[in-house]
């Protein structure tokens, strides 16, 4: 299944870069090609992860890599990687602003 990367969770790899580059510049560049790839994994096993609970009417799951979590939603014919966020940020703001 194909993967699209949204806007916003590009921009959140962007920003996850910029973060770990302030302690070390080597690996922010391998831990987001490591984001990258758990992403492109998705289209492979979409419905392995969990649907995010207590919203199970959105259809947005999450994948978990270290601190890090992938939201994403599956399609018909693709899989849409919504945003990648720490773990410790409140997500529920960025994902479900309309209740």
């Amino acid at each position: 299944m194909k993967v699209i990367i949204a806007q916003a969770a590009i921009a959140d790899l962007i920003a996850i870069g910029r973060f770990i580059k302030q302690d070390s510049p080597a690996r922010a560049e391998t831990f987001v090609r490591e984001l990258e790839q758990k992403c492109a994994e998705l289209g492979a096993m979409p419905r392995a992860f969990p649907v995010v609970p207590h919203r199970k009417n959105r259809n947005i799951r999450r994948r978990v890599h270290g601190d890090y979590l992938i939201f994403y939603r599956v399609g018909t014919e693709c899989v849409e990687i919504l945003h990648v966020l720490h773990g410790a940020q409140d997500y529920e703001s960025w994902l479900f602003e309309n209740g």
